[in-house]
C-alpha cells in the first residue's frame, strides 16, 4: 500500500498537479488525500527511520498504510502490544521531527 501511493504521488508531481489536504499521522490513523510531495516526505523519512530502527519503521507501515491495530500489528510482528504502542508513539514523534524540519 505504501508503495503504491508513494508511486502514485510521484505520478502527480510528475504531471505538474496540485494535491489536496495534509497526509497526517494520527491515531485515527486516516490517510487523507495528502499532498504528493508530502507524502513522498514521508515515504523519504520512514527509510530513515528503517535504517535506525527497522522494527519502528514496520510498525509505522503496518498501523498506518495498512490500517492494523495494536493487537493485529504485535501478532503480525511476534512482539507484546506494549512494545507496539511504545515503537507506535516514538516513531510517530520522529517522523513529525522529520517531516516538520522536511518543511523549513
Amino acid at each position: 500500500m505504501r508503495q503504491i501511493l508513494v508511486d502514485y504521488a510521484r505520478a502527480r508531481e510528475a504531471a505538474k498537479r496540485a494535491g489536496g489536504c495534509r497526509v497526517t499521522l494520527d491515531d485515527s490513523l486516516s490517510l487523507i488525500r495528502g499532498k504528493s510531495l508530502e507524502l513522498i516526505a514521508l515515504d523519504h523519512a520512514l527509510k530513515n527511520l528503517a535504517q535506525l530502527d527497522a522494527q519502528q519503521s514496520r510498525v509505522v507501515e503496518l498501523r498506518f498504510f495498512g490500517g492494523l491495530s495494536i493487537e493485529e500489528t504485535a501478532e503480525v510482528l511476534g512482539i507484546s502490544p506494549v512494545t507496539v504502542k511504545r515503537k507506535w508513539s516514538t516513531a510517530r514523534i520522529w517522523l513529525h521531527h522529520q517531516l516538520s524540519r522536511a518543511e523549513s
